[in-house]
């Protein structure tokens, strides 16, 4: 079995070398010439991210099929999280500030261009970085910019998503912001990221010539009531999950899903 996916395992090296290379020629011109010959802004820094992803979706083999369209003004926008290329998939789609854990920040090239195009780190360990991270989050809707949030708080490799943390829904309570739900799923079991170190991860996933994905984004959800903000997101997500691969045969989950009707 392994001799059968050594090629896969080349595959994945290749991958790796030249997102190394589109990160690095996107981002190196894009910094000297913002140095002197235009202005930094969000929306130039959007524009690279998108022309980043529309070449490395190809290279990644990454095939989404989108279903919904983002809200029309800024939001909080919260996902299932199921793994490493999660954020990836949707940002192609949705302009947003990305809420991560802060070892991304270890990773030096990727770490510049996250910095450079949209993300606000957490500790989820810390809760002075937690808190903090929630004020940069609401921040950054009123100033009118999307955010993405995983309420999960880590990958899930469950049927149903793990139970969302209140946190976000308590302060998009507070300061009238919406919530727009997202779903993301996967069809093959070698795309969820568990138990593995980021190395091991890329491998696992990317040897794969194709990875087939289906992302919905639901409508936008507003209420003065946390708990509402939450559990219908969380109920949503989990509905759509289920449809998802009940039509969708071969996926992981299509036989579960058809069980559970």
């Amino acid at each position: 079995m392994f001799l059968l996916k050594i090629p896969g395992y080349l595959l994945a090296i290749v991958r790796f070398v030249i997102m190394l290379l589109l990160i690095a020629v996107h981002i190196g011109p894009y910094m000297f010439f913002s140095s002197f010959a235009f202005k930094h802004t969000t929306e130039r820094a959007f524009r690279l991210r998108k022309s980043f992803m529309r070449i490395g979706l190809q290279v990644m083999g990454m095939k989404i099929e989108k279903t919904g369209e983002v809200h029309d003004g800024p939001a909080l926008y919260v996902c299932n999280h199921r793994s490493l290329s999660d954020p990836m998939a949707l940002c192609y789609f949705l302009d947003a500030f990305v809420i991560a854990k802060a070892e991304v920040g270890d990773i030096p090239l990727l770490n510049k261009g996250a910095l450079l195009t949209g993300i606000i780190y957490v500790k989820r360990e810390s809760k002075d970085s937690r808190k903090a991270t929630r004020k940069a989050m609401v921040d950054t809707v009123l100033e009118g910019n999307n955010v993405l949030v995983y309420p999960e708080g880590t990958t899930n490799a469950n049927f149903e998503t793990l139970a969302y943390r209140p946190g976000t829904f308590v302060e998009a309570a507070n300061h009238n912001i919406p919530i727009v739900p997202v779903t993301i799923e996967y069809k093959s079991e070698n795309d969820l990221w568990i138990d593995r170190e980021l190395p091991a991860q890329w491998f696992y996933q990317f040897w794969k010539v194709r990875t087939d994905i289906k992302l919905v984004i639901g409508n936008a959800i507003s209420s003065e009531d946390f708990e509402e903000l939450r559990s219908k997101s969380e109920d949503w997500t989990n509905v759509t999950i289920k449809e998802i691969h009940k039509n969708w045969i071969g996926s992981y989950f299509h036989e579960k899903a058809k069980y559970l009707g």
